[in-house]
């Protein structure tokens, strides 16, 4: 059955949404001018979307299935599916095969939300000479994914790019070219630079603080 839908009917901000919560999911109650409460919408019970864009399925899956999906769920879902398949690969790699398909971006960390736009620059066809300024992406990822992402930004260089990471994570020091190291201390006891150079020049300035942990 052929039913002339687009990709806005499988998007609730879109023609997806469905037509009595505008795909909210929810039902806001004023139960005074100044206070609410939010009632799961009765017409698509929290799904979010128009009943018509939930009758199509994907190898059994709707819309909704697929968007509560994790990405390394996802990416055995979507294997033969490589336009799919590479960006959720990248974002696996990058340790954040837990986050949902769905998620909010709204409620990703500082750290997640900087992997996310490096996965879409990873899966762009350019490559070389663009300049990549990184703040803290090691934040909440344990040492195995910290490891997974600096063989990432390697491959970064790699391919003719420059790539600056603000950062404290030891790890990703330890495979700077060079470093230039802030303080003395943090907040308006910091802001002065107290040592720069490689790791192992670092390693060896008595004034570093940070190269004492490079060895």
């Amino acid at each position: 059955m052929k039913r002339e839908l687009t990709a806005g009917h499988f998007s609730f901000h879109s023609k997806g949404a469905c037509p009595d919560c505008g795909g909210s999911g929810y039902e806001r109650i004023f139960l005074t001018a100044d206070f609410s409460v939010d009632k799961t919408c009765p017409t698509c019970h929290g799904n979010r979307f128009m009943e018509e864009s939930l009758q199509v399925q994907y190898h059994g899956k709707t819309i909704v299935d697929v968007l509560n999906m994790s990405i390394s769920e996802a990416c055995i879902f979507f294997a033969e599916e490589k336009s799919i398949a590479k960006p959720l690969g990248i974002l696996e790699q990058m340790g954040m095969g837990y986050l949902t398909l769905g998620q909010p971006t709204a409620s990703l960390s500082g750290g997640e939300a900087q992997r996310v736009k490096l996965t879409k620059e990873l899966g762009q066809q350019h490559r070389g000479h663009i300049l990549y300024i990184l703040d803290e992406p090691t934040t909440g990822l344990s040492l195995y994914d910290t490891k997974l992402l600096l063989k990432l930004l390697q491959q970064l260089v790699a391919d003719g790019n420059s790539v600056i990471v603000i950062e404290h994570n030891i790890e990703i020091l330890k495979h700077c070219d060079y470093i230039i190291e802030l303080g003395p201390e943090g907040g308006d006891l910091g802001g002065e630079i107290i040592a720069q150079g490689t790791p192992a020049e670092l390693k060896e300035n008595a004034h570093s603080k940070t190269g004492r942990y490079l060895a």
